[in-house]
C-alpha cells in the first residue's frame, strides 16, 4: 500500500482506493475502490478528473 498523488504511479497500481473528499478530519470516506482503468471519468472526484484528463 502506498499513498500517492503521482498519476504515473497511480496508473500502474493493481488496485486503487480513493479517499476523500478532503484532508484530515474532513476526509477518509472511500470514494472509489477497484481497478484504475474502471474508475468512471464522470465520478466527480479530483482523482477521476485527473485520470480522465490524461487517458
Amino acid at each position: 500500500m502506498v499513498i500517492e498523488h503521482n498519476l504515473d504511479v497511480i496508473r500502474q497500481a493493481d488496485w486503487l482506493i480513493d479517499l476523500g473528499p478532503g484532508p484530515g478530519r474532513h476526509g477518509g470516506n472511500v470514494l472509489y475502490q477497484g481497478h484504475v482503468a474502471d474508475y468512471p471519468p464522470d465520478a466527480g472526484t479530483p482523482t477521476a478528473r485527473a485520470l480522465a484528463a490524461h487517458r
